[in-house]
């Protein structure tokens, strides 16, 4: 019996949202949106950090149809005062539309930190279908070309790469698009990720939006 053959990925890059097209293709488990925020919210992004506020907020958004607008009432209202603040939530209005369209959900699951540490300092992969993450202000999160790492020893620290020029690292702006394990025809091939390590003082803002339906 021949062995099965590997399958090849790839982790593509571009620098408009017609990228994120790109994740629906088989073969692809990363679609990276290299874009460069407006200065207004990076500003803002950039000024909720520093204020050294606590801001964990998650919500489900129910969108039935496909012109359905989200509704983000409240979303980090405690910043409302700040300017850009406007400005930051139409933006993630517009990147749940953007995503909810691609994919035809119906519920996304949105969460949006304010952290000083790494979430997820391990790399590993999500099981979810696809997931979309984005970082306002900080340091972009990181992930590894298939290869690197041993996929059977995800989670064990002496098992990641010690040479850090195998690591690759999103910029602050960059939307990415993450393909899990649960994508279909995708088990065993997840992105494999993780939160970068923060020096002290040092803070990031991040978005991330899931397929729930």
């Amino acid at each position: 019996m021949l062995a099965p053959r590997l399958k090849q990925l790839r982790q593509v890059h571009g620098d408009t949202p017609l990228t994120f097209a790109q994740i629906l293709d088989d073969d692809t488990n990363l679609a990276v949106w290299q874009r460069h925020l407006p200065a207004h919210i990076g500003d803002f992004a950039a000024m909720l950090l520093s204020m050294g506020q606590p801001l964990a907020e998650s919500m489900v958004l129910e969108l039935p149809g496909e012109d359905t607008q989200p509704v983000l009432h409240g979303l980090a209202s405690g910043f409302g005062d700040l300017h850009g603040y406007e400005g930051f939530v139409a933006d993630v209005a517009w990147l749940v539309s953007a995503f909810a369209c691609l994919l035809g959900a119906r519920r996304v699951g949105l969460r949006l930190r304010a952290l000083d540490n790494a979430m997820c300092p391990r790399f590993h992969v999500d099981h979810v279908p696809v997931r979309l993450i984005t970082t306002y202000a900080g340091v972009g999160s990181q992930w590894l070309m298939e290869g690197v790492m041993d996929r059977r020893r995800l989670a064990q620290p002496e098992a990641e790469p010690a040479d850090a020029s195998l690591i690759q690292q999103m910029r602050s702006g960059d939307v990415a698009l993450l393909k899990g394990e649960k994508w279909q025809g995708n088990e065993g091939h997840g992105l494999i990720h993780r939160s970068p390590q923060l020096a002290p003082g040092e803070r990031r803002l991040i978005l991330s939006l899931g397929w729930l339906a």
